[in-house]
């Protein structure tokens, strides 16, 4: 039988696991697993930067649900990668990084970029693995995917050293990929669905909330019958709006806060009480939570929680489906929704003046409000900065899972171009719009260029307060001023469609002619620089 190399094994075994892309930036060794995936027929999209391969590999799986997969080459190269690799694992998102590493036979020789790269990984990784023999690639990749998307999905990364990658093989001599032709999924104990049952029937003031678990489960069915069939609100983390549209007759965004504080059930699904719920201080200190989760380490992690439901989210809300919640007290319920609607109400009310506001420089609400206007109902949105971050989160809404992106947990910065450049890998179809502070796109602006040269056009609004955060009379901030960067000619200069946009009636036009170009596009806009997004109003819909 004929010799093969490892990298071709690599590259073999991503095209039967489904891969359809490879984010990378070139360099050895890696090259050769580029171009055996390119001959297999994998799109490659290769990027200015690793960190923004990385990222843009993460938006993908947001977006699909499958994991991207991202390469580099060894040393500096892969360390580059970290920062998107940390921002997937704190996303519990599935991804492959293929880090190019040096030979195995240098170690300890002070070798070409001789380092422990695995080791570093660790701490960013579900899983480490470190590939010594090029036969065992097929079997080795494939474990990493059945790693990256089982149980609590997260990367895995894989090191990928030169003697390894370009060793000759036998054919005859190489480990089969395995993989399990079906997969059952886990329910949760009976008497524990039969008791939260009951608890939620029983509830006068009953709310769900939802994330992560319920959209790499593909779980948003399941939950929609439960709110519909139930008439019980809900809410979701931010990078899992969308899981229910927006403007679903149970979702009441303005009235987050209020909805949290007053409930007396509280239904957690597939979402942790991380720092974004103040370790679940945001809900109110007599409710009773229940709490689903696949990982059983999450269920009362930093706060209590009545009944704990270990399992996969579709199969225990289909479980809870089955229990019939419906069956008792939906005319209470509809009261407490009644209730947030009109709580609900009452902040959009009050937001209407910024929302519509024809102030120079332009208000960033009025500029949320135009681009959630114009954008089609099946747009994708990623949103990254500080306070357009915050003023964006609420007043431009999600119809569709996988629809928004955000920095989500990590707190991430420079995420939101990449991020779009991997959604429109993943749905060419449809409009792609990143909306950006000047500060977070100026991390990674260069990899503009990437979308440039892969035909990849997606829009960027730029809403430009001329610096980090809002500027604060009388409150000191070194570093702050970034004066207003003309980023829309830089724009051109790369080969896209750029424009400039300081009035709010310039918007709408701006984005028209933006999206019409069938190019990467930018608008910048020039924005209130002292526009401050206080914790608690956040958008036309107030937490």
């Amino acid at each position: 039988m004929a010799e093969v190399s490892g990298s071709y094994l690599i590259a073999r075994t991503l095209k039967e696991e489904g891969v359809e892309a490879l984010f990378f930036l070139m360099g050895g060794p890696n090259y050769e697993i580029v171009n055996y995936s390119e001959d297999f027929g994998i799109r490659t999209i290769d990027f200015r930067h690793e960190q923004a391969a990385a990222m843009a590999a993460h938006g993908y799986a947001r977006v699909t649900g499958r994991p991207g997969v991202t390469t580099a080459a060894s040393g500096p190269g892969t360390l580059n990668l970290l920062t998107g690799q940390y921002t997937a694992y704190i996303d519990n998102a599935p991804m492959i990084t293929l880090g190019g590493a040096g030979p195995y036979h240098d170690w300890g020789k002070d070798g070409f970029q001789e380092l422990d790269q695995a080791a570093i990984f660790e701490e960013v990784s579900k899983s480490t693995m470190r590939v010594t023999d090029a036969a065992r690639y097929p079997e080795q990749i494939s474990t990493a995917f059945r790693i990256a998307t089982t149980g609590r999905p997260g990367p895995v990364y894989v090191d990928c050293a030169e003697d390894i990658l370009y060793a000759k093989v036998e054919e005859s001599d190489v480990a089969p990929a395995t993989r399990p032709e079906s997969l059952s999924r886990s329910g949760a104990d009976p008497v524990s669905v039969a008791a939260a049952a009951d608890m939620l029937r029983g509830a006068k003031k009953p709310l769900i909330f939802a994330g992560g678990g319920v959209f790499f489960g593909k779980a948003w069915d399941e939950l929609r019958e439960l709110v519909e069939s139930a008439g019980i609100p809900f809410y979701t983390s931010p990078i899992s709006r969308g899981l229910i549209e927006d403007d679903h007759e149970l979702s009441f965004l303005a009235a987050r806060s209020t909805a949290l504080r007053e409930a007396d059930v509280v239904l957690i699904v597939g979402t942790r009480l991380n720092w974004m719920m103040t370790f679940g201080g945001r809900i109110g200190p007599d409710a009773k939570l229940i709490q689903i989760d696949i990982e059983q380490s999450e269920i009362g992690h930093n706060r209590s929680v009545e009944i704990g439901l270990v399992g996969d989210c579709k199969v225990v809300l289909q479980q809870l489906i089955d229990s019939g919640i419906d069956s008792d007290g939906t005319d209470v319920r509809k009261e407490w929704a009644d209730y947030l609607d009109e709580q609900n109400q009452s902040r959009l009310l009050r937001a209407q003046p910024n929302l519509n506001s024809d102030q120079v420089p332009i208000h960033p609400l009025r500029l949320c409000n135009e681009i959630d206007k114009f954008l089609d109902r099946d747009a994708i949105v990623t949103v990254d900065g500080n306070e357009i971050l915050h003023y964006g989160r609420q007043s431009i809404n999600t119809y569709y899972p996988g629809h928004r992106i955000n920095s989500g947990p990590s707190g991430c910065m420079g995420v939101g171009l990449p991020y779009a450049i991997g959604a429109k890998v993943a749905r060419p179809d449809l409009q792609v719009l990143s909306l950006h502070g000047d500060g977070s796109l100026g991390m990674n602006m260069m990899d503009f260029d990437t979308a440039v040269r892969h035909n990849l056009p997606i829009v960027v609004v730029v809403s430009n307060n001329e610096g980090w955060t809002a500027r604060v009379e009388g409150i000191r901030k070194p570093g702050r001023e970034l004066g207003f960067t003309r980023f829309e000619l830089l724009a051109q200069a790369l080969g896209g469609h750029g424009e400039l946009v300081e009035e709010p009636d310039q918007i709408a036009g701006a984005l028209e002619r933006a999206f019409a170009s069938g190019k990467p596009a930018l608008i910048n806009v020039r924005v209130d620089p002292t526009a401050r997004a206080i914790s608690r109003f956040v958008g036309s819909k107030m937490e």
